[in-house]
């Protein structure tokens, strides 16, 4: 019993519907990337188990509108995304960002591995991966956004993270929704430049970004 192939035209006709319910303008060329991204993900998921969702069709909004609708959001063109995980939201925001250097980090080699070889399938000269803790990483220069996507507490991520940003970076943190006990944690010498609503597409749940500097 042969099965199934994998439905890429359906899934990027689903892709351009989702991006049309944003302000979000992507080439062909980006959208044939991502849905290659998803492709991947589903096929290494069985053997690797680099996410919990299963569904190439949930993949779309959980994983690729859920990472590109922060891209407005981004300062700067030298960014860091830690705690990557599978590369989300680095690797689309880097397919959609091909102006932009993303340096994705991780402890977990198989994710690394991962990114690695979507690096070398899609060709991608603007993603640079890295496994390493991130205490333990220390870059050549700082990054002017540090991004976490579901990583840690923003007092963790301003504690773990401190070393990262540029003399202007921004910590991009984003959230499901923000908490004001979880935001009154971010003290002196950061400050909590804006919290911003998200939309992703259908889905159901809250998302915001907390943009952080220091002062």
């Amino acid at each position: 019993m042969s099965k199934a192939p994998f439905p890429e035209a359906k899934l990027l006709a689903r892709l351009q519907q989702l991006i049309g319910a944003t302000d979000l303008v992507i080439t062909s060329a980006q959208e044939q990337q991502l849905i290659a991204l998803v492709a991947m993900l589903h096929k290494w998921n069985k053997a690797y188990n680099l996410t919990s969702v299963r569904d190439p069709q949930e993949m779309l909004v959980r994983h690729i509108l859920d990472s590109l609708v922060i891209s407005p959001y981004l300062h700067g063109d030298h960014i860091i995304d830690v705690g990557t995980g599978p590369g989300l939201p680095g690797l689309p925001l880097a397919i959609c960002n091909p102006d932009k250097q993303f340096v994705l980090l991780d402890s977990l080699g198989k994710r690394i591995n991962f990114i690695r070889q979507v690096v070398h399938e899609l060709k991608l000269t603007n993603v640079t991966p890295v496994l390493a803790r991130v205490q333990d990483y220390q870059p050549n220069q700082g990054f002017s956004s540090v991004i976490s996507r579901a990583f840690a507490s923003l007092a963790d991520m301003l504690s773990w993270c401190h070393h990262l940003p540029s003399a202007d970076g921004r910590f991009i943190a984003l959230k499901g929704q923000p908490t004001e006990e979880e935001l009154a944690t971010v003290a002196l010498p950061y400050t909590i430049k804006g919290v911003y609503a998200l939309h992703v597409p259908e889905l159901d749940a809250a998302r915001h970004v907390v943009e952080i500097q220091q002062e």
